[in-house]
This record gives structure tokens, sequence and C-alpha cells, in this order.
């Protein structure tokens, strides 16, 4: 590891002065992603901004229909809340998926949502990666790629984005709140990160010097009931190889679905939200299977698998098939 400076700011302000002053100094929440990069000499910071003693970025409260989570509420305290867990399980779920419990004691919502991806080219200084050095070309593409992207790829990079809370919160239609130089904004969910095109070094659509501080979401029946589908390799500590966010309001009388929403994760370097998903699901059963394989075929619509990792469709056309069917049995649940 490199020499760096770090500093602990009291305010919000002071973080972000600092931030401004120095362009290359990056924040540190829970430190789970940029020491251990830091420590592989992949990410090199002249100076860690420790925000951990700002006051108010920790509250989770529900109001006015608004789930409101702040960026340094740890991730294992988020998915514990009366609120989440009643307003919005399937944020809990994919919480409770992520990592092991001693990362999510220590791992932010906002450091969550800023993981960098798992590729080992990308984390390995030995092989060329244009996501970390531009320009040097992408390992990947005709080497180990079983778990990389298959959707939104580019010439330059087929990396995935390997979180689970940033999938469901898009599907929710959450809302990332950012502060910065130019002061305060907010941006959807889905909008926050960004295919990889010809820039794959740029993965967010943060500005030099900005910092989340919030996130939050609607609240409503959709969301109410929704779910976190994880499928991976093995049961604990483990990345998706395709996750399924799925939320859906169904009717008391014949169970067909009014309202849906769907986003996919392990399969593209953002959160993949399935635009036309409630169009083509209202008024349908989730346990229609040419129903649920025309939805498969919206939402992979495009994929570009390579040579390790064509297994991820008919894996996620199964996925995306189980996750409404769960939600039809709960619903059902609900009714009984």
């Amino acid at each position: 590891m490199r020499p760096f400076s770090y500093i602990e700011p009291r305010t919000r302000a002071e973080a972000l002065r600092l931030a401004h002053e120095h362009p290359e100094a990056r924040f540190l929440a829970g430190g789970t992603t940029i020491v251990d990069l830091m420590k592989s000499d992949v990410m090199r910071p002249p100076m860690l901004i420790d925000v951990n003693r700002i006051s108010g970025l920790d509250a989770i409260e529900h109001k006015d229909g608004v789930l409101h989570i702040g960026a340094l509420a740890r991730m294992s305290d988020v998915a514990a809340d009366p609120a989440v867990r009643r307003h919005a399980p399937g944020l809990s779920e994919s919480l409770l998926f992520a990592a092991s419990g001693q990362l999510r004691n220590m791992a932010s919502i906002g450091g969550n949502l800023l993981q960098r991806t798992r590729c080992l080219y990308f984390r390995d200084r030995h092989f060329p990666c244009n996501k970390r050095e531009p320009g040097s070309g992408c390992s990947a593409i005709g080497g180990e790629n079983r778990n990389l992207a298959v959707l939104g790829v580019s010439d330059h990079c087929i990396a995935n984005y390997p979180g689970d809370f940033a999938i469901m919160l898009s599907a929710l239609h959450g809302v990332i709140h950012l502060d910065g130089p130019a002061g305060e904004r907010s941006v959807s969910a889905n909008e926050f990160h960004v295919a990889p095109g010809a820039t794959p070094q740029t993965e967010t659509v943060l500005a030099p010097g900005e910092m989340i501080t919030a996130v939050s979401l609607p609240t409503n029946r959709l969301s109410a009931q929704s779910h976190y589908l994880k499928v991976r390799d093995r049961s604990s500590y483990e990345f998706a190889s395709v996750s399924v966010a799925a939320a859906a309001q169904f009717s008391d009388t014949d169970g067909t679905i009014q309202a849906a929403t769907l986003a996919l994760g392990g399969l593209a370097a953002k959160p993949w939200l399935v635009e036309r998903a409630s169009s083509l699901l209202v008024g349908k059963l989730a346990d229609d299977q040419e129903v649920m394989g025309r939805l498969a075929e919206l939402a992979l619509d495009g994929a570009a698998p390579q040579s390790g990792n064509s297994y991820k469709l008919p894996q996620a056309k199964a996925a995306i098939a189980r996750a409404f069917q769960t939600l039809s049995r709960r619903h059902e649940g609900d009714q009984g």
C-alpha cells in the first residue's frame, strides 16, 4: 500500500471542501471496498476523507410514504430496520444476501452503491484493463469471463456490477441523493450507474468532489410486495451469477398482476431495469409460463454472452419466473 493522508472532518461542509481542494482524494466510510483495492494497488488515492464522524448521515426513517436511508447507515442496520422490512422487504433481502455478517456490520449504504467490479483482470495489475488503465485493453474478452456481463457490454469492457442493494433500489424506483461543489442534487437509482461504452473507467454519474448523502424510495403496495432472488455458486458470501429484483401488486379476487417492476443483477455493469415489465405482466398470472417466457425474452434482449457465461441466459430466465411465482405465493398466503 502506498503512503496516503488521512483526515476526519466533523461536518459535511468541511468534507466537501477537502474533496474540492484535493480532487484525487476519496471518501472513506466502512472501507470494505476501497481499503481492499488500495492494498492491491488498484486504487491509489493520496488522501482519505473519513466521513464517519459527520452527524445526520446514518438516519433511517419512514415518513409521508417515503423511506429515507442515510448514506452512513450500515447494511446490517438497514436490513434489520422494521420500516424497511415492512415497506420494502426486497430491500432487506438484498442486503442480507450480500457479503458476510461482519462486512455488513462495517459497510455503509453509500459505500455499497460504489463498490467496484470483481473482475479478476481489474483487480490484478499484471493484466491489461480498460477500466483500470483506459486504452490498455480488456483481458476478459477472450479470457476468463464466466461470471461477467452479458447485457450492455462493449468492445472495451464486459465487467459486471457486483452489488445487490442497488438492483433492488432500481427496481423500486429509488433515488440517490448527492452533495458536492455545485450543491445538492438527486439522481434516479437506475441512472446512477452507467454502461461502459468507450469509457469503462466511468462507472457512475458522480461528479468530482461529490458524495452520496442518502437514498430514498416511495413506499406503496408495490414496494411492500417486493422480493430479491440471488442465484450464486454457493449459499454464503458469494456474488450473484444472476439476481432478480421483483415487485408485484396482485388482484385480491383472481390473483392476476395489477402492477409490477423488474431489475436484474449479475448480468450488466449496472442495475438492469426492465422498463416494459409492468405493461407485459398486467392482467396475467405469475404461473403463466408463456408470459414468463416473453418477459425473459424482453429482459434479455440484446444479450451478448462470451465464451464462458452463456449459461447465464437460461439461468436468468428461470430466476425471473421463480421470483414472480414466489411473490404470488406470498400474496396467496397473506390472503389465506
